[in-house]
């Protein structure tokens, strides 16, 4: 009896996105070798799309090429990811400022939902609800700034230090701490007080470096 593995059959940039997907979401461990044959019959890619898409990634510091041996995942340390932090402090307070500059009727409607999902994800335990919620404020926030480059920017190093979010999201009391400092952004935001929302980016991402060293 012959077995039939199941393919995605995703192609192109897709491909680049699922592949950084499975990535930050630790199914592909740190380090793992990525091999062209198995990524082409996993995702029904053809082996150019999965070089492009491995080249792309390794631009984005995600993946590593290692000489006569291939790809593999790369690790991000807990110094390289309380560096990033630090860089990412710098422009997302510049993406507070400018949502506190630019949000409209319709932006302040969807961050009053966003704030009690966060309220409500915080109060009940559900991490995983509160994980999430937490990256749809920070993708709101950038939508809301309307600063092509720092979006872009940030994108790229939330991508490699997307595992060690992931663990601080779970660490004992974290929801506890950090729901009062994203509930404080976004305050700043709906007041339209960029210089408030400004410091409530920088004392949140501050918090997040000093508990990334105590974790070190």
């Amino acid at each position: 009896m012959s077995t039939t593995i199941a393919t995605e059959h995703v192609a192109g940039p897709d491909l680049t996105q699922r592949l950084r997907d499975a990535i930050q979401s630790a199914e592909f461990a740190p380090h793992q070798r990525l091999i062209e044959a198995d990524l082409s019959e996993r995702y029904g890619a053809s082996r150019a799309s999965v070089r492009t898409a491995l080249l792309n990634l390794t631009n984005e510091g995600l993946v590593e090429r290692l000489p006569n041996r291939g790809a593999r995942v790369r690790a991000i340390t807990v110094d390289e990811a309380v560096e990033i932090v630090e860089v990412r402090m710098e422009l997302e307070s510049l993406v507070a400022r400018k949502a506190a500059e630019n949000a409209t009727a319709n932006d302040e409607k969807a961050l009053r939902t966003l704030r009690d999902r966060i309220e409500t994800a915080a109060t009940s335990g559900d991490l995983v609800e509160y994980s999430r919620v937490n990256q749809e404020l920070d993708h709101r926030l950038r939508e809301i700034s309307a600063h092509a480059t720092a979006t872009q920017l940030l994108e790229r190093l939330r991508a490699q230090s997307a595992r060690h979010q992931f663990r601080l999201a779970f660490v004992p009391g974290r929801a506890a701490t950090s729901a009062p400092e994203h509930i404080a952004i976004i305050d700043a935001i709906l007041a339209h007080d960029a210089t408030a929302a400004e410091k409530a980016t920088r004392a949140h991402l501050s918090g997040i470096a000093e508990l990334l060293r105590s974790m070190d």
